[in-house]
């Protein structure tokens, strides 16, 4: 059986993509008038504890581990 995923899980990780992962002192801000998806993605990692705003903020600890595991997965795609 193949598993499908939704497109707000693909925004989202898109979203997490762009934290730096060697820094726990830079963050993301998604203002208020931000593409609609960008806005909506902060939210649920907020709501998912990734985050520590709603507006993007900084990553958690269980955010740096989720975007250590999916930089580690997009680095391996991105190899030729």
């Amino acid at each position: 059986m193949i598993k499908t995923y939704s497109e707000d899980l693909f925004d989202e990780l898109k979203l997490l993509s762009k934290f730096p992962e060697e820094s726990h002192i830079e963050g993301l801000k998604i203002h208020h008038d931000a593409d609609e998806i960008l806005i909506k993605s902060a939210q649920s990692l907020f709501d998912k504890g990734m985050v520590s705003q709603t507006d993007g903020g900084y990553l958690t600890d269980s955010g740096r581990e989720m975007v250590e595991h999916l930089h580690t997965v997009l680095d391996t795609l991105e190899q030729k």
